[in-house]
């Protein structure tokens, strides 16, 4: 991980509302940084990966476009933004009194000081289990039936206030959402979290 930076790697910013997990629905400025060593196969965003591909951008600036756009909460996403270190991020948001979420598949250290921690775990490189203790959404995302399993194997890791969220990948929703169903209706812990944002054709 990077020292404490006040410049971060930047694919991209927008203004949209969350479309998936606990917050769904709400209003949420986005910062997708750049760099990624997970490496998904199915990942939608594959020009996030290399880091140097991506402008580096001072904390400074992006607080002020979250400032101008009057959300009052900010999803810190990626690649994989734990790659880097957070600590002047969420500290210049903080003391502009703007929520901070963080999305990560848990992989690299915890750094920044968060409202909300989503995990998402991958197969590809295995989280850490000190982020996923602290962990207040656990999302994971089914391409196959051996996910739910993979799904137990990490609820048993977090807290137990952890809200627990099974999300079929896009491209096997049709094959996968009723087996998501019936999961669910048969371990009613877990909801089921959909990409609203593809359905409605936003960012």
């Amino acid at each position: 991980m990077e020292k404490d930076t006040d410049l971060l790697p930047l694919m991209e910013h927008f203004y949209t509302l969350q479309g998936e997990g606990f917050h769904t629905g709400r209003a949420a400025y986005f910062l997708r940084l750049g760099g990624c060593d997970v490496g998904c196969v199915w990942c939608d965003v594959k020009e996030s990966w290399d880091a140097s591909l991506h402008p580096l951008v001072r904390v400074q600036d992006m607080v002020q476009w979250v400032k101008e756009s009057k959300t009052e909460m900010v999803v810190v996403t990626g690649g994989e933004p734990l790659m880097h270190s957070l600590d002047a991020l969420c500290n210049a948001l903080q003391e502009n009194k703007i929520e901070t979420n963080i999305e990560t598949s848990g992989s690299h250290p915890l750094s920044g000081k968060w409202d909300w921690i989503c995990v998402s775990p991958k197969k590809f490189k295995a989280p850490l289990p000190e982020v996923l203790a602290k962990a207040n959404e656990l999302k994971i995302v089914v391409f196959n039936k051996s996910d739910f399993d993979w799904a137990e194997k990490h609820a048993a890791l977090v807290q137990t206030e952890c809200k627990l969220y099974l999300q079929p990948e896009w491209d096997q929703a049709n094959k996968m959402l009723p087996e998501i169903i019936e999961y669910v209706k048969a371990n009613p812990q877990w909801k089921i979290s959909l990409q609203t944002h593809k359905f409605l054709n936003i960012p």
